[in-house]
């Protein structure tokens, strides 16, 4: 019988009072691609740390080709052959590729003949992985999907023969994602061994050879990929039948609650972002702007979050809105009825170091409900709305004394969308607004970006997912090269239709 590459036996971890993982047992096989999954907080990331010896397991062993082994802290994971591609990455943004490989793997003290020796593996590890990435590249400089690349070249520099990946695909697109499954299944094909932690069942199905499935930190079943459906590992995450697509009555518009007229942003290197788009979104719809990432989609909700300066018109409820004077900040379009959830929860929609409920206040601070006084606002009111929000929206663990930083990301989203949710808003504008969130929580989001359409509101939705732009948007609005190049019905539309636009063919010829 074959030796596996990987088993943990008996592992558990608790922070403090919340027990992130159970007793945990798991077998991961050589030349395979092992999938882990579970809703946000189910404690996959915890495990795969442990592993990786970024946390240190309160109970357990681990077993690494059939040897005991010992990982108290990163350097000996390397050394034991396992590289760690993490959610946000680890990357020096302003060093070069190279640099980044090379850092805290040098030979000697000479830097050099360090860089030379990268250089050349460099290249014999682009061409056997088919890792492409320019090695004088600085990583700011780069997409995501570039910086991704750099990870895996990171890990396979310093000889990993077991590689974990953890939600690799939520800051990608489609393409880049599909691209990425090419480069995995190769390095499946010289050998070596994939983990991937996901909350993507399309993913799960597309690309692994078992899975492992947790719940709340407890492992709840391993199945062969091939001899299991969406439907069952869906069930198997949450602990009851999940509802795969959105389901929603037909869209019943209204009055107009937003118009954008020749709308336009040059950034600061001269670059128009934006040009003359032109919008309507009517109280009771959902419009989906898709399009692939980098395309004038997040100036379009900067704008209208009232943090980035634009020309043209921008009418709300009939009246003019403020693009570059005093009043064009985000608290005034808060004032006015405009609710935003960010692209980036970590940059936009939260600090980090703030408290759960901190955050929950951000932005709305001036709510008379948080006022204890003119002067003082009352913190105890704040920590009860937030603990209403956490059951409201499931938030793991619903503790409002947590850090952000301490949460999941998927948790960190369910923060964000409580937040902008539960204030009723005349116009949402959502920004991947399930980016990193699994299963359950996806499901529970979008009822309730349906239920706020259905209570009369407007929702502006951004989403590289177009899975998502398809079964929630009543309307959906494709943008390349900061234009607007058509809008079409999803009831009689493809994903091959906007796949034609979102590469800039137009209308007609699509």
């Amino acid at each position: 019988m074959t030796t596996p590459a990987i088993e943990l036996k008996g592992i558990s971890k608790a922070f403090g009072p919340v027990q992130a993982n159970k007793d945990i047992n798991i077998r991961v096989m050589p030349g395979t691609i092992h999938g882990i999954i579970g809703e946000n907080g189910a404690g996959k990331s915890t495990l795969m740390s442990i592993l990786y010896g970024f946390y240190k397991a309160d109970a357990g062993e681990i077993f690494i080709n059939g040897n005991k082994t010992e990982i108290p802290d990163s350097q000996h994971a390397i050394a034991a052959g396992i590289g760690m591609v993490f959610q946000h990455f680890k990357l020096v943004e302003n060093f070069t590729v190279l640099e980044n490989i090379v850092l805290g793997a040098e030979d000697g003290p000479m830097l050099t003949p360090s860089l030379r020796k990268a250089r050349a593996q460099l290249k014999q590890l682009a061409d056997d992985y088919g890792l492409n990435v320019d090695p004088d590249a600085i990583i700011e400089n780069i997409g995501v999907g570039q910086q991704q690349r750099v990870e895996i070249l990171k890990a396979l520099y310093r000889k990993a023969e077991i590689l974990i990946l953890d939600e690799p695909t939520g800051v990608l697109t489609p393409a880049e994602a599909d691209q990425l499954f090419r480069i995995l299944e190769r390095l499946k094909d010289e050998g070596k061994t994939v983990i991937l932690i996901t909350h993507k069942l399309r993913e799960i199905m597309e690309i692994t050879d078992e899975v492992s499935v947790m719940r709340r930190g407890t492992m709840v079943g391993h199945v062969a990929t091939a001899k299991t459906s969406p439907a069952e590992l869906a069930e198997m995450m949450v602990g009851r039948k999940v509802l795969l697509e959105v389901d929603k009555a037909p869209a019943k518009p209204g009055r107009t609650i937003l118009e954008v007229k020749n709308l336009s942003v040059t950034d600061q290197w001269g670059v128009k972002r934006l040009k003359e788009v032109s919008l309507t979104i009517r109280a009771g719809e959902i419009l989906g702007i898709a399009g692939v990432a980098g395309n004038g989609q997040s100036e379009l909700l900067e704008v209208l979050g009232g943090y980035q300066k634009a020309t043209g018109e921008v009418i709300l409820n009939g009246e003019a809105i403020d693009l570059t004077g005093l009043h064009s900040d985000g608290q005034t379009r808060r004032s006015r009825g405009i609710a935003h959830v960010p692209e980036d929860r970590q940059s936009e929609g939260l600090i980090m170091n703030f408290t759960a409920w901190e955050n929950v206040a951000l932005g709305y601070h001036n709510d008379p409900k948080y006022q204890k006084n003119a002067l003082f606002m009352d913190n105890a009111a704040i920590r009860k709305d937030t603990e209403e929000k956490m059951a409201r929206f499931d938030v793991r663990p619903p503790l409002p004394e947590l850090r952000a930083k301490s949460f999941s990301g998927g948790n960190q989203q369910k923060i964000v969308v409580a937040r902008e949710i539960e204030r009723n808003p005349d116009l949402l504008l959502v920004g991947q607004p399930t980016r990193g969130v699994d299963i359950g929580a996806i499901e529970f989001i979008h009822k309730q970006i349906v239920a706020l359409r259905d209570a009369g509101k407007a929702i502006l939705l951004v989403s590289v997912e177009l899975d998502e732009i398809m079964s929630l948007s009543d309307r959906i609005a494709v943008m390349f090269d900061g234009r607007i190049m058509g809008e079409r019905d999803p009831e009689n539309t493809t994903v091959q239709e906007l796949g034609l636009l979102m590469a800039g063919i137009s209308g007609e010829a699509a």
